[in-house]
């Protein structure tokens, strides 16, 4: 069964930092180095030297940007920036954006979760993981010896029981509140009542966890506590590193949106659409989809509508012009010959069509560099502006419902599969593992 619990947070001391949207960052994943020096700049105790400290001349095996994030938070402890909450607490959180001209309100909350292993309990990836993100994340969690930044768990809860609870538990009471770089306000609670805490973990115990976002970061969990296990044996079950911090949505939650993850493809030698369309053969029906790469709003505007997962936008740099593609019954039987270890949901995804049937196999792009990965149609539209990406595509994301079917049979989704928008801050509560 899941295992939720309180926790006491180290949380940021707003009379020592001021704003709290100074001192927060996005994940480590999506920070390059133009946004890594914003941040830096914008406040001396910007959560960012922990989550991502800058590599310095000079650094070794002793001092180098795992070691300095160490230090930062030891000393921000210390100080008085930091500080723990006086009761252990459950965090509701939530997060007002704006996308598509409408505003929505995406609310969960944060607790620290028993770890198991994916395929041993009620816990499931959909995603791959790579291993030098996971390298990193130990690094970093080996030093600072806690969870700077949250796992991002769905479960199933058609009424929002557990949401609308905590919702009770908090209102009329004061939020602390951030905004982020891209204009998301980000607002938390700190709830504390044991008889809420409680009912909230009777709940959500026998219901399933399906991670969306933060796979390599539960991984690296799991991989610190079974190296505190084999250093020291068995943990003690209330051990900090025997959980990790997550937030946690139902899967109901009307703010809970999967926005799409295009690709811009290097590499294979340039294709007109005539070749492209002879390549796709009997596979798919197509349709010319306009000229130019402006014309992607439109094509995407009718991938949304016909909302098929088998319907994909490619465009062909040779002769600048989009191509509608859907799959076929043919298409269908080649995806299974393709991916015989994989269930039928998975073969459906656009994003397994996409890459195992149309790359890997039609257009023998297997060993083709990775993909610049896009999430809006104008980024589409940047990136075709130059001579660098002869091929693209948009293509569907997959959703809530294919996560949990996909992940209910142990498979895992192609890289990017989802993106769920926005992401969750950095540096909001950290959970301290020991």
């Amino acid at each position: 069964m899941a295992d939720i619990q309180a926790f006491n947070g180290l949380r940021y001391d707003l009379g020592h930092v001021g704003s709290l949207s100074d001192v927060v960052a996005p994940p480590y994943d999506v920070i390059g180095p133009q946004l890594q020096d914003e941040l830096y700049k914008k406040h001396p105790a910007n959560v960012i030297r922990l989550e991502l400290n800058r590599d310095e001349p000079g650094d070794d095996d002793r001092n180098n940007r795992y070691t300095r994030a160490a230090q930062f938070l030891k000393n921000w402890r210390r100080e008085g920036v930091l500080f723990s909450e006086a009761q252990p607490a459950l965090y509701v959180y939530h997060q007002i954006f704006t996308t598509g001209g409408q505003t929505f309100t995406r609310r969960g909350f944060m607790g620290r979760t028993r770890l198991e292993r994916f395929g041993e309990g009620k816990i499931f990836p959909h995603e791959e993981t790579m291993a030098g993100p996971k390298q990193d994340r130990l690094l970093l969690t080996r030093a600072c010896k806690a969870n700077l930044s949250q796992i991002f768990g769905l479960f199933p809860d058609p009424a929002n029981e557990v949401q609308n609870l905590l919702e009770k538990a908090v209102a009329g009471a004061t939020p602390t509140e951030a905004v982020d770089h891209l204009g998301v306000i980000h607002r938390l609670w700190p709830v504390t009542d044991m008889a809420t805490i409680s009912t909230v973990n009777g709940l959500l115990g026998p219901k399933s966890i399906f991670i969306a976002d933060g796979h390599h970061r539960y991984e690296t969990a799991c991989n610190y506590r079974d190296e505190l296990v084999a250093a020291n044996g068995p943990l003690p079950q209330q051990h900090p590193a025997n959980f990790v911090l997550m937030m946690c949505i139902g899967m109901s939650d009307p703010g809970l949106l999967v926005l799409p993850t295009h690709r811009l493809f290097r590499g294979g030698k340039p294709l007109s659409a005539p070749e492209l369309i002879a390549a796709l053969g009997d596979s798919f029906t197509t349709r010319s989809g306009g000229e130019g790469p402006q014309a992607a709003h439109e094509i995407w505007e009718e991938i949304e509508t016909a909302d098929e997962q088998g319907t994909l936008g490619l465009f062909t740099k040779k002769d600048n012009r989009w191509t509608l593609a859907t799959i076929t019954p043919a298409g269908r039987a080649k995806m299974a010959s393709l991916a015989p270890e994989h269930s039928s949901d998975w073969q459906g995804l656009g994003v397994s069509i996409l890459h195992r049937l149309v790359i890997e196999n039609l257009l023998g792009g297997a060993a083709w560099p990775k993909p610049r990965y896009v999430h809006l149609v104008d980024e589409v539209v940047e990136g075709l502006a130059s001579d660098e990406f002869p091929l693209a595509a948009l293509v569907m994301p997959a959703t809530v419902d294919h996560i949990r079917q996909i992940s209910e049979h142990s498979e895992r989704m192609p890289a990017k599969s989802t993106y769920f928008y926005p992401k969750l801050l950095s540096g909001v509560v950290i959970n301290p593992l020991e």
